[in-house]
């Protein structure tokens, strides 16, 4: 085990084959939550009858609290049980979920679906995540969490796309699903015999560093610590925001005239200017400043957002998604390589899984909060609600966090 440890090498360029595995592989976790992206809540009404907007992103809500404690537990998890392990798992559950979506007689069995949905994306998207940090080592963290976040959801984005082409021309269900199921089929196969564990990685990379060592993780990830628990702030409105604009958007389209195809263009737009963003701005976050990158991404989103129900112009409607892309592109890799610099690397598992129990929460948060107020209030009103604490996040980051 020891001279293994020796012979580890850290660095995008040293490792870069096991890398390029890992980032097909999310690429296939992103394509898994695209496959819901834009037909959802068309399918939720004409197959089950469900017209509510809080009963229609109760799905969202589901997926949100299981993907947010899955990645809390796989940080917690990863160093004891092993990156690979956890995302095999991961791949095993997600299985069964396109065919309970397909066979479902019920809308408690969806709910259920996307329960199973969220604990395997918590599981696949934090492993791949921890892991190829432990690859890269201090350099190119930003770099290597852009073309994570670029592979994820650039895929979201695809996903999101060709389903809609396919409902369009082939119904709401069963075809979007079987891509559903080809795609958690070919992830698993790649996890289980392309990905190797990287403990050793992190075993190399702790001996070597003076990385602050934090005495009580949780707390001061989440409130404690200023940058630290600033980042978390941010990571959980960005995904309330996202949250909205997964249940809200389709509906918000689909209200104004647009098909299924036109929907599925504007909804995939936002995922994917998000996801290749990244190619750019993970490398910035290596180089510039972190705070001022995460207070213009979330004050670009907010104002996006705000922006959004007072557009019907399809045009317009696309430079907007572009906009609410690049915003989100600009603080993605940037949460987690700031959460990386400011922790210890025997630490950083269970930081970055407290930062992402909080983030992923925010899609419950999202999801119920929008829904009730489009309920009682109208689209309009939940949308400018979730923009405006979306600046307010933006604020936060300029007033809270010192420098990074």
């Amino acid at each position: 085990m020891n001279n293994r440890q020796q012979s580890v090498q850290l660095g995008l360029k040293e490792n870069w084959k096991q890398f390029t595995v890992l980032v097909i592989v999310n690429a296939f976790v992103g394509a898994m939550i695209g496959m819901e992206r834009t037909i959802f809540p068309q399918f939720a009404e004409i197959t089950f009858g469900v017209a509510s907007k809080t009963a229609i992103l109760s799905f969202i809500t589901a997926f949100g609290l299981t993907k947010a404690f899955a990645n809390y537990y796989t940080g917690r998890l990863a160093n004891r049980i092993g990156r690979k392990n956890l995302l095999v798992i991961g791949w095993l559950i997600a299985l069964p979920v396109p065919l309970l979506l397909i066979y479902a007689p019920s809308w408690n069995w969806v709910i259920f679906a996307n329960m199973l949905l969220g604990l395997s994306q918590g599981l696949t998207w934090s492993s791949t995540v921890v892991m190829k940090i432990d690859l890269v080592g201090e350099k190119n963290r930003g770099l290597a969490m852009g073309l994570n976040e670029f592979a994820g959801y650039l895929a979201v984005g695809l996903m999101a796309l060709l389903t809609g082409v396919v409902a369009e021309n082939y119904g709401i269900t069963p075809y979007p699903f079987y891509l559903g199921l080809a795609v958690a089929a070919i992830g698993l196969l790649l996890s289980l015999f392309w990905v190797r564990d990287t403990r050793t990685h992190v075993h190399s990379e702790s001996n070597a560093s003076n990385g602050p060592y934090l005495k009580q993780v949780f707390w001061e990830t989440t409130l404690k610590n200023k940058a630290l628990s600033s980042v978390t702030q941010a990571g959980l409105i960005n995904n309330l925001n996202d949250g909205m604009i997964w249940g809200l958007l389709p509906i918000l389209l689909l209200s104004a005239g647009f098909n299924h195809e036109r929907a599925g263009i504007i909804t995939a737009i936002y995922p994917t200017v998000w996801g290749m963003g990244q190619l750019v701005t993970g490398k910035m976050a290596d180089h510039f400043d972190k705070k001022r990158m995460l207070f213009w991404g979330m004050l670009i989103q907010g104002l996006a957002i705000v922006a959004l129900p007072f557009q019907l112009d399809f045009y317009l409607l696309a430079l907007i998604a572009a906009l609410l892309g690049l915003g989100t592109a600009m603080v993605y890799p940037t949460f987690l390589t700031t959460i990386a610099q400011l922790t210890n690397p025997v630490q950083r598992a269970e930081s970055i899984g407290t930062f992402r129990l909080w983030r992923d929460l925010g899609y419950a948060f999202g999801a119920i909060l929008s829904g009730l107020t489009a309920d009682a209030f109208g689209l309009t009103a939940a949308i400018l609600l979730i923009g405006i604490l979306t600046i307010a996040s933006s604020l936060i980051i300029q007033f809270r966090m010192p420098r990074v």
